[in-house]
């Protein structure tokens, strides 16, 4: 009975050290990760330079924006032609993209700010997926990402899914996030590649906001 006791014992010992283990590298890695995010949202943001924009994007500028039709959350199809006359700010971005992540509080504040001057931002999920025409599973798949996405971030603004469809007309989409800024004439004024700051976002704003060309 006594040998019974301590092989039990010595079992319940074994065990609980794997437990432990497992439980000490699971805490490790999410520390991990919250150091990670914590220095990703306490970065300088150093916005990109234009020479550092691919020649495919910079070529869109002064171009009317490539036209789309895509579907929303709810499932309606929704065309680049219905915003005819607004200043937009078409934002590709992903659920995977930190600094998407990082800048979104930005643009809620920023349709906050400048809507009633007409200004629109449309953001359009582009998750890498290159689903094929007719893969319902695997666009009711991304939708249900990107919905749990606008949800936990309070995202006003309308959003689009499917974006790696327009990779090609507009520039390659290499880089998360990708913004187009739109005047009213529906010509693109400015282009940029990856995260930078807000006070960059309003200066293109502004562009987009004036008269046109």
């Amino acid at each position: 009975m006594k040998r019974n006791t301590i092989v039990i014992g010595v079992t319940l010992l074994i065990l609980a050290t794997f437990a432990w283990a497992g439980w000490a590298n699971w805490e490790y890695r999410k520390q991990a990760a919250e150091r990670a995010l914590a220095s990703a949202a306490h970065a300088d943001l150093i916005p990109v330079a234009p020479g550092d924009v691919p020649q495919s994007q910079t070529s869109l500028v002064g171009k009317p924006a490539p036209d789309f039709v895509l579907e929303d959350l709810s499932g309606r199809t929704v065309a680049l032609s219905s915003f005819k006359g607004k200043p937009l700010l078409i934002n590709f971005w992903a659920t995977w993209c930190g600094p998407c992540k990082i800048e979104t509080p930005w643009l809620i504040e920023l349709q906050n700010e400048y809507a009633a001057k007409g200004f629109q931002i449309v953001g359009i999920s582009t998750e890498g997926e290159d689903l094929q025409p007719g893969d319902k599973e695997g666009l009711a798949r991304q939708k249900a990402a990107v919905a749990k996405f606008v949800k936990e971030e309070h995202m006003q603004y309308p959003v689009l899914v499917n974006g790696d469809s327009l990779a090609n007309t507009y520039g390659g989409l290499d880089a998360m996030p990708t913004s187009v800024y739109v005047n009213r004439d529906g010509k693109v004024v400015a282009v940029q590649l990856g995260i930078t700051s807000k006070e960059d976002m309003v200066a293109n704003i502004n562009k987009a906001l004036g008269s046109g060309s």
